[in-house]
């Protein structure tokens, strides 16, 4: 199962489900995190935390654990 997390910066992943449940789960649904979204990864931290990510004409910095929780579709390519 690949995730979010898992993207090196320039792949791009498409956002197959969410495993986070709650308020987490609605949280990242209202930031636009929706199933089919292509998502990519624009730059890790320094030391690996936070990640900032590319989706729907935005950037949006993630910490790693949330980033877990996103499962992208098989298969990524490179912008």
């Amino acid at each position: 199962m690949k995730t979010l997390n898992n993207l090196k910066p320039g792949e791009i992943g498409i956002v197959d489900h969410i495993t986070a449940e709650g308020a987490v789960k609605r949280h990242f649904l209202d930031m636009g995190i929706t199933k089919g979204v292509p998502v990519m990864m624009e730059r890790i931290a320094p030391f690996g935390d936070p990640v900032a990510v590319r989706l729907r004409g935005y950037s949006l910095s993630l910490r790693r654990e949330e980033a877990k929780k996103i499962v992208l579709e098989q298969g990524t390519h490179e912008k």
